[in-house]
């Protein structure tokens, strides 16, 4: 669910921020809908630390300006207050910072209610289902969620990288059809060689490019039979 789609359930009072900091908590609401909820303290903090610089970045322009009206006497403090202003408002802090003016200078007010309230859902996630707590519980929903990043992965992995679905110079629908299938299978040995090699530190792509070095020798001796013979592989290549 989205962050307005939480606020309104804060509203109606179907969500309470006492069950959201669990580690994992659900509700049951009308018409058989659930509400699986979880705060992430990794993003929480993350959160935190990308509001906080974005405070200082402001902090420092509006330092900055107040030095410039200062040296150029001539300059329009109001221009510099409404550019201040638009950068509040697209780093989303608008809400609970306030900047005035009075005369030449600008002064930059942090409201910390508003601040503590724009902080409430920092790291929390929803997902509404209306499967029943026997047909999925609260951990398997969420669970299933969290693997729709393999899912997006690879769905990159098919349309970019070293698969590349596009461009098909293809008209006939069977063949198309193929040609996505054929990726998709080529998309599994990509899942499979990434679990066999993952303790190598690497990704398959660069496997795959390690292994191009590795070669078949056709050793043709002075008056005898020539014989294949394979090099001894570096340790990367070996492993």
């Amino acid at each position: 669910m989205t962050k307005p789609q939480m606020e309104k359930l804060l509203r109606t009072g179907t969500l309470q921020m006492d069950l959201v900091d669990q580690e994992l908590a659900e509700v049951l609401a009308d018409e058989g809908r659930r509400y699986v909820r979880r705060r992430q303290p990794v993003r929480v903090q993350a959160v935190r630390d990308t509001r906080h610089a974005q405070l200082a970045t402001l902090q420092a322009l509006v330092a900055k300006h107040n030095q410039y009206l200062i040296d150029h006497p001539r300059a329009k403090p109001q221009r510099a207050w409404q550019k201040r202003m638009a950068r509040a408002t697209t780093r989303r802090i608008a809400d609970w910072v306030e900047l005035t003016l009075a005369e030449r200078s600008l002064t930059l007010t942090v409201n910390a209610s508003g601040q503590q309230e724009a902080a409430t859902l920092d790291g929390c996630y929803v997902r509404k289902t209306d499967l029943t707590p026997q047909q999925a519980t609260k951990e398997l929903v969420h669970d299933r969620y969290k693997d729709l990043a393999s899912v997006e992965h690879a769905f990159r992995t098919c349309k970019t990288a070293h698969l590349a679905v596009r461009p098909i110079f293809l008209r006939r629908e069977a063949r198309t059809r193929a040609h996505a299938f054929v990726v998709m299978r080529a998309s599994q040995i990509i899942h499979y060689l990434t679990a066999c090699w993952s303790p190598l530190d690497g990704t398959v792509e660069e496997g795959l490019h390690a292994l191009t070095t590795l070669c078949l020798v056709e050793v043709a001796p002075k008056n005898a039979a020539s014989y294949p013979c394979i090099p001894t592989p570096r340790d990367p290549i070996a492993q």
